[in-house]
């Protein structure tokens, strides 16, 4: 007698690291977003407590140098962090996508153009052009958020260029092209569709890229200025005091390593959903 529960298909189950993932990031979204009314004291409030006080029930996080509670600098600075990192992405992979888009749908010419260009821009490292960007432009949010969308576009538009010409290679496209769809209908209800979830996927991935960036320019002075409490304006602020004061560094470096961790583990497990070729786990 055949047993019924194995005709029946097994459901996926879901990959304990995606749930790691959204429930970190869930928990970190939701912490910055409601950084105002979760925030025990003003941020930018000085002599909120005594100074370099340790962490305690008054102060969960401790105090920095002038005395601001640094639970509340942490909360407020997740809201820049992710605003920088989300604004950032954003814009490269949209700039990025049609830069992209143009070199594989724009005919042999602009192909070649455009992907020399990318070529040149991507063999430096992100962080060294978002560098070079923030020490021209000045420092501030604008500018550093503007220099890390700038760095990115060549990697969304490498990315994107490999999937439309992928795309482009297959039958329908060649079909399309027959029944007289011009390139801009073509790229906008056939090639978009099919590549979408993928520039999401790496868009996931690539907001860890952001946030770092983000934090190692404040670290540096050139990303977000004082006294606005950016996690890396935090942990530059924090670092003269790193034997006698080491929570000024812990809790927002820590705050930076769980956002990384969790938006990789759900770009990670989104990727591997992507792909077809992904063999079941147990």
């Amino acid at each position: 007698m055949t047993v019924l529960s194995q005709t029946v298909p097994r459901r996926p189950r879901v990959s304990p690291t995606v749930l790691l993932g959204l429930g970190l990031a869930t928990i970190i979204v939701l912490a910055s977003l409601l950084a105002p009314m979760l925030a025990p004291f003003d941020p930018l409030r000085m002599a909120a407590g005594p100074r370099l006080a340790a962490p305690s029930l008054a102060h969960l996080f401790g105090t920095d140098e002038f005395g601001r509670d640094l639970f509340s600098r942490v909360l407020a600075g997740g809201r820049l962090s992710l605003g920088i990192g989300i604004s950032a992405v954003v814009s490269g992979l949209l700039v990025g996508g049609v830069v992209g888009l143009a070199a594989a749908f724009g005919g042999r010419l602009t192909e070649a153009v455009l992907l020399r260009v990318i070529d040149v821009l991507y063999s430096f490292p992100d962080t060294l052009i978002a560098l070079a960007l923030v020490a021209f432009l000045g420092p501030g949010i604008e500018n550093a958020t503007l220099a890390i969308a700038i760095s990115l576009v060549p990697f969304y538009a490498r990315v994107t260029y490999g999937l439309a010409a992928a795309e482009r290679s297959k039958p329908y496209i060649e079909a399309a092209r027959l029944a007289g769809i011009r390139s801009g209908r073509l790229v906008r209800v056939h090639v978009m569709p099919n590549i979408g979830q993928s520039l999401v996927v790496m868009a996931t991935l690539g907001f860890s890229s952001a946030i770092l960036s983000a934090a190692g320019l404040s670290f540096l002075g050139l990303g977000v200025q004082p006294p606005s409490p950016e996690w890396g304006a935090i942990l530059a602020s924090g670092r003269n005091y790193i034997t006698k004061a080491p929570w000024i560094l812990i809790f927002p470096g820590l705050a930076i390593c769980l956002t990384v961790l969790s938006f990789n583990l759900i770009g990670d497990s989104l990727r591997d959903l992507a792909d077809p070729r992904r063999k079941a786990r147990s």
